[in-house]
């Protein structure tokens, strides 16, 4: 039986499409899909993420165990500042891929949904040995994006704090729509945005006077298929999709957020190793040239031979043509390769290029 979010009577109520997405009723569109899409590259959406998981991190050895479990370094994080890193195996497998908070007296970790489980029997094995505590706060807590140029003014009008003043990847804690909360600068779509996460049960209060304050910039619920197109467009890797555990950080273009100079955390080694070895593929972003939809399992093609898989693939709406994500043999990988992809109509010519595929986002 799935689970239904703080928000699901306002969704269903909004006109929301559900369907079962990671153990929760989710709503997959709204108005529509480009329409959704292009009110977010334009104006300001809000897409109930209530779903991901959420978890405390404290204790007198909280910073060390995160240190250790993931690859990024948290411990350069400033008060409020948050951090994207990717959780890996041992083998160098990804995990998950985590936003971490430092708050006055714990660490926040935000999962993705489908992983919330899993991730967090993961920690509590490697936590044996550190003095902390692993708080689950998933159900407590109600979270959602705010995204789009107009973010920023629409939330502006709920609280006297300065909302400006929060740089990118940075948060505060402040009263908005008269409810005390966490609200960082962050998002999955490229635009300027925020999240915003606080009690469960003050849900609709926070979801009436949003849709109040944003009305005359028609603002509107987005669902899960323009939350899709929107992060790859900029190239934002999916979990279960473009990253999972047969892939690692280094080939998936993640090596910005391993930090070797740490003196241990787990995968170390096997991440070193591929490193220095040079990793046989790399995930690439590929523009379709003319028509033609790719599709995650579509086979990429060069020189007549296999080279890889697309792992996410769809029509993009800001830039009226196929786009896609997929793992290339080494050689093959450098910008202007031009490449066929096997789509279920036949061959079509694709070119990688530079990520993001949309360059005119207007995050800070």
């Amino acid at each position: 039986m799935d689970k239904k979010t703080p928000f699901y009577d306002k969704i269903v109520e909004a006109g929301g499409r559900m369907v079962s997405f990671a153990g929760y009723q989710m709503p997959v569109q709204f108005e529509g899909l480009i329409a959704e899409h292009t009110k977010v590259r334009s104006s300001v959406g809000v897409f109930d993420v209530s779903h991901m998981g959420r978890v405390e991190v404290k204790g007198s050895q909280a910073l060390d165990f995160l240190n250790y479990l993931v690859t990024n370094d948290v411990s350069g994080l400033e008060l409020y500042q948050a951090l994207y890193t990717p959780m890996c195996y041992p083998s160098g497998g990804i995990v998950d891929d985590l936003l971490i908070y430092r708050l006055p007296d714990h660490y926040f970790v935000v999962i993705n949904a489908a992983n919330n489980e899993k991730d967090q029997k993961w920690m509590r094995e490697q936590a044996k040995g550190f003095d902390v505590e692993i708080i689950d706060r998933t159900d407590a807590m109600a979270q959602l994006a705010v995204q789009g140029p107009k973010a920023e003014q629409v939330l502006q009008r709920l609280t006297s704090d300065d909302l400006a003043s929060i740089g990118f990847y940075r948060g505060l804690e402040t009263e908005l729509a008269g409810v005390k909360m966490f609200v960082s600068r962050t998002g999955y779509t490229g635009e300027d945005g925020f999240e915003l996460y606080f009690p469960a049960q003050q849900a609709h209060t926070v979801w009436d006077k949003l849709f109040e304050a944003g009305a005359d910039e028609g603002i509107a619920p987005i669902g899960l298929g323009a939350r899709d197109t929107l992060r790859l467009e900029m190239k934002y890797a999916l979990y279960g999709n473009d990253i999972d555990k047969t892939t690692n950080p280094v080939e998936a273009g993640l090596s910005w957020v391993v930090k070797f100079e740490k003196e241990d955390f787990i995968a170390r080694d096997a991440l070193l190793k591929v490193k220095e070895e040079k990793p046989s593929r790399r995930l690439v972003c590929l523009e379709v040239q003319g028509s033609g939809i790719p599709r995650p399992h579509d086979v990429i093609v060069g020189d007549g031979e296999e080279l890889g898989q697309v792992t996410s693939g769809t029509f993009s709406p800001s830039l009226r043509k196929g786009i896609a994500l997929g793992y290339v043999r080494r050689g093959y990988t450098k910008s202007g390769t031009e490449l066929l992809i096997r789509t279920h109509r036949g061959e079509v010519p694709a070119v990688i290029v530079k990520p993001p595929f949309y360059k005119e986002a207007s995050h800070k």
